[in-house]
């Protein structure tokens, strides 16, 4: 424990010098809300007609096989009605980010063949546990991802034009740091990692934007000491602040690089969905913002693992559930032990779109 308090002790003074004489504006608790008119999009000249997706579980539609979680009960019990590839109950963040850009969500690449006349809205590259490094599970990561995408630019498949009108949502939910984790790296290690990580994670974002997408919107890392995973062992009581610090460190690298990213260019094309403050934001206040409903106790999953072994959806050989199921994942933010319920994504919709105004 002592050894602990140490650590946390030198990351809040390592933390707090990075931070001197900077605003902290990330680490806030409530959205941000940006002065903007609801009519400024109509004054834009640009409407987006496509969505583009990359990253991972938070963005991923169905890109994943079929042996893994996300196409297994209870997985999608709530939209579709069956498991779908979604990490989640229903929907997830794409498709809240296509409904506000007002294009249906966009195809993932894995179904392509299957739905042709949908590639007019753009298509997901997302794939559920992956990073833009190698991650505990295989699948393509963010550069292999881009590397789909633009084979599909060079063949006509989406024209230059057809990118001068689209958005590109990028998700970085802390797969790589996981893989660091899961392989016995310490606190240290992670916060070390972290530098190059969102290093990679820019050199992606300016390759979207380079292929020709218009706008490119990134998330900042989601307070992952309040997922269900890190939370369980205070019963789901309070958020780990160690961990937070880290993320908070994450997303601070981050609006550094997505400032010079910015500057380097004459229209910002670059923005970032602060998940932090988003999630934060309804957890403090238990989902009692406008538009969505009361989560009773927001850091307790909906569908959770009987023990440390198992996680939701896991059955044994004999195929008896390994997991509890709450009975309405509507009063629930967390479905599993990482991901949003459906009405949690929704609440986290309602935090970002002030930032979202800023697509057009």
């Amino acid at each position: 424990m002592d050894t602990q308090k140490l650590l946390y002790c030198v990351l809040c003074y390592f933390l707090l010098s990075l931070l001197s004489g900077q605003q902290v504006v990330r680490g806030s608790l409530a959205p941000h809300h940006h002065h903007h008119h609801h009519n400024h999009r109509h004054i834009s000249k640009f409407r987006p007609s496509k969505l583009f997706v990359f990253g991972d579980s938070y963005a991923d539609t169905g890109n994943t096989g079929k042996a893994r979680h996300s196409w297994k009960y209870p997985y999608g019990i709530t939209f579709p009605g069956k498991p779908a590839g979604r990490s989640s109950d229903g929907r997830v963040l794409t498709d809240y980010v296509a409904k506000f850009v007002g294009v249906r969500s966009p195809i993932p690449y894995r179904w392509r063949k299957y739905g042709i006349p949908l590639l007019k809205y753009g298509m997901n590259f997302a794939c559920g546990g992956t990073g833009v490094f190698q991650t505990l599970y295989p699948g393509p990561n963010m550069t292999t991802q881009i590397d789909t995408f633009h084979p599909l630019i060079t063949d006509n498949v989406f024209t230059i034009r057809d990118l001068q009108s689209s958005v590109a949502l990028v998700t970085l939910s802390g797969n790589d740091y996981a893989y660091i984790a899961g392989s016995g790296g310490s606190a240290q290690a992670i916060q070390s990692f972290i530098p190059k990580v969102v290093k990679q994670l820019a050199v992606n974002l300016k390759r979207i934007h380079g292929l020709g997408v218009k706008k490119v919107a990134v998330t900042a890392l989601q307070p992952l000491g309040c997922l269900p995973r890190s939370t369980a062992m205070a019963s789901f009581r309070q958020c780990n602040g160690t961990i937070n610090l880290l993320v908070n460190y994450h997303n601070l690298l981050l609006e550094k690089a997505v400032a010079t990213l910015n500057n380097e260019t004459n229209d910002s094309p670059f923005l970032i969905l602060d998940l932090y403050a988003s999630f934060m934001f309804v957890i403090e206040n238990k989902g009692k913002s406008p538009g969505s409903r009361k989560f009773e106790n927001p850091l307790k999953p909906c569908c959770f693992g009987i023990s440390s072994d198992y996680n939701c959806g896991n059955v044994d050989e004999s195929g008896a559930k390994k997991y509890t199921l709450c009975k309405d994942p509507k009063a629930s933010f967390f479905w599993d032990g990482a991901h949003p319920t459906q009405e949690g994504w929704n609440a986290v919709y309602s935090a970002l779109q002030p930032t979202l105004e800023h697509l057009y």
